[in-house]
């Protein structure tokens, strides 16, 4: 089932997934640094393939779902 609140797109949603899940594995890796929980923001979003700030912006990266229209004749 599509969500219809989506606004984001297959490559936006696959880049912010990946960006999330970096982000996240510097609390475990490398600096080991609490900042990495700001990862689950990309990621959230792009599992949800919804992001709030885009909604405020206007902005819209996956495609427009045709409408389909029916006659009743």
């Amino acid at each position: 089932m599509k969500n219809s609140l989506g606004n984001l797109g297959r490559l936006d949603r696959a880049l912010r997934i990946v960006a999330g899940l970096a982000l996240l594995g510097l609390t475990v890796a490398g600096p080991r640094t609490l900042w990495g929980l700001a990862g689950l923001v990309p990621l959230l979003t792009g599992l949800l393939g919804f992001c709030p700030a885009y909604r405020l912006l206007g902005l819209r990266t996956c495609p427009l779902q045709p409408t389909s229209r029916t006659s009743s004749s």
